[in-house]
């Protein structure tokens, strides 16, 4: 069986010949395990950040690749020219703010002045563009998505691995743009105050959202996950998930399932307390599942309630085990882990969320061994 085979298979509550094993990394344990590649080249350069992702995927013997970033611009040292490296620091000057990146984790935002969130009332419906042309990464870093050139990164990454392994995309939720487009606080006090502009501003989202992942799905990928990291407990209510999360995302869900690719949910922390409603989603399968102290949920608890209306992919705490654990209490983690996730197939192994940038290469290595010694059907 193939990795892509072995992948799909879990997906499709099919029985593989093992628990297939694919984590998602952050850029900065991406970028410290490849000394060798600037961290602007392999931010903005398609060729390296595919070149990356593949090396990555061979280092851990990985079943799979996740493409987070799309959209590269084929000129992009001549759109960012003003770049001063300094010690250990790569510097970008921006109009309105610099970039600061480093091989410790994503590119961190330093604006020249503070930075000033429009209220809810001064926000033009008309000015939120049909076409997605960014990714909200995080707060005040954008990647701006060439809309010429939205999805070379598949090309490069299937020439290099074609059918072998299983390649996923990445969207973003229409949640994550209302929260970067008013600011996080602004925003959600926004949802209390003034909901009805929130989702029709969501609404906007949603379109142009939905229709960035339709396209995605032409290329050759298997599934696309759908970040919502700002869904779970520590940000809104169950009820909140409901008006505001779920009726919007699940419209992308469709859109995807609709051009037969898988689609799963990225919610990280406690989401103990939303299963059902996030299943009610439509969506393939869920991602995360963070056990505690990171997050509230309980694999065998959760296989229960899932069954298999979705598959699971997930849930190694990727700092107390795999940052501050020793190998056996990796081997204690993960082993029990396996056990419960591979019952009934529809089973992934994955840190809960990304691998943490600290986390020692021999320690992401062990889960190979692990769930070729556990994951077996």
């Amino acid at each position: 069986m193939t990795s892509r085979e072995r992948v799909l298979a879990a997906m499709s509550f099919e029985t593989p010949d093992r628990v297939p094993l694919m984590c998602q990394m952050s850029i900065g344990h991406m970028l410290q395990q490849l000394p060798d590649i600037s961290p602007i080249e392999f931010w903005f350069d398609a060729k390296t950040f595919a070149d990356g992702l593949v090396r990555l995927r061979e280092l851990y013997d990985f079943d799979g690749i996740l493409i987070s970033l799309h959209g590269h611009f084929k000129n992009w040292k001549e759109i960012y020219k003003r770049i001063e490296f300094k010690e250990d620091k790569e510097i970008l000057y921006l109009d309105d703010r610099k970039l600061i990146f480093t091989r410790e984790d994503l590119p961190f935002p330093e604006f020249y002045e503070q930075k000033i969130y429009p209220s809810i009332d001064e926000i033009n419906l008309e000015c939120i563009p049909n076409q997605i042309d960014y990714i909200p990464v995080s707060g005040g870093l954008h990647f701006q998505i060439d809309l010429n050139n939205k999805f070379e990164i598949f090309d490069l990454v299937y020439e290099k691995v074609g059918d072998e392994y299983s390649i996923h995309g990445e969207i973003t939720s229409p949640f994550d743009y209302l929260l970067d487009l008013l600011g996080y606080e602004n925003a959600l006090i926004s949802l209390i105050e003034n909901p009805e502009k929130c989702k029709a501003i969501l609404q906007k989202f949603t379109d142009g959202i939905s229709k960035l992942a339709s396209e995605m799905c032409e290329k050759k990928i298997d599934a696309i996950k759908i970040s919502s990291p700002f869904a779970g407990a520590g940000f809104i209510s169950p009820k909140f998930y409901e008006e505001f999360v779920l009726q919007f995302e699940s419209q992308i869900i469709n859109e995807i399932k609709s051009k037969g690719k898988f689609v799963y949910l990225h919610t990280c922390g406690a989401i103990n307390d939303r299963l059902e409603l996030m299943i009610e989603s439509g969506t393939s399968g869920l991602e995360c599942l963070d056990p505690k102290p990171l997050g509230d949920v309980e694999l065998i608890d959760a296989k229960k309630r899932l069954g298999k209306k979705v598959f699971i992919k997930g849930n190694i705490d990727s700092v107390n085990t795999l940052l501050y654990g020793d190998e056996n209490k990796i081997h204690h983690d993960v082993k029990e882990i396996i056990e419960i996730g591979k019952e009934g197939s529809g089973f992934i192994l994955s840190t809960a969320c990304s691998i943490a940038p600290l986390v020692p290469k021999e320690n992401v290595k062990i889960l190979k061994s692990l769930v070729e010694k556990y994951g077996k059907y």
